[in-house]
């Protein structure tokens, strides 16, 4: 893999940011088909007042691109080898299930009796936090380091 300096300097900021949404996407997909088997689209879709599961698709993907686009902005100048991005990747999904699945989204619902509450359902999101944040920063890296080479 290109190491950071290569990329940044063979890598514009935007195009890196450009690889963290499509990094973002990529995880979103991956995260949004555990979601969908565990029936939470229409959750998703009740934080704007919908209860179709392609809503709850759209703001799914939407926070996973934006999301994706922060870790950049945050973490671009250390994201250097495999094992450093991973692992980065890894804690940045758990921060956001921290933030998003325990705290954001029940407080945001309604549900103030489930903040921070962690029970079977939450422990599936972690999984699909980590997953998410993993698929992130692989797909980054990727991404920036054939850029780089160009």
């Amino acid at each position: 893999m290109a190491d950071a300096q290569a990329v940044d300097r063979g890598v514009a900021l935007p195009v890196r940011v450009g690889a963290g949404i499509v990094g973002g996407l990529v995880g979103g997909v991956g995260f949004g088909v555990l979601m969908q088997a565990m029936g939470m689209m229409p959750m998703v879709a009740d934080l704007i007042g919908s209860s179709s599961e392609g809503v709850g698709w759209l703001v799914h993907l939407f926070n996973s691109a934006l999301f994706g686009a922060v870790f950049v902005v945050l973490f671009s100048r250390v994201l250097q080898d495999l094992g450093v991005t991973a692992l980065l990747g890894l804690v940045y999904g758990a921060a956001w299930w921290v933030l998003g699945a325990l705290w954001i989204m029940p407080a945001w619902l309604g549900m103030s009796e489930m903040v921070f509450e962690v029970g079977d359902a939450q422990w599936q999101s972690l999984v699909g936090h980590l997953f998410y944040g993993l698929l992130l920063a692989v797909t980054y890296l990727v991404l920036t380091a054939r850029m780089a080479r160009r």
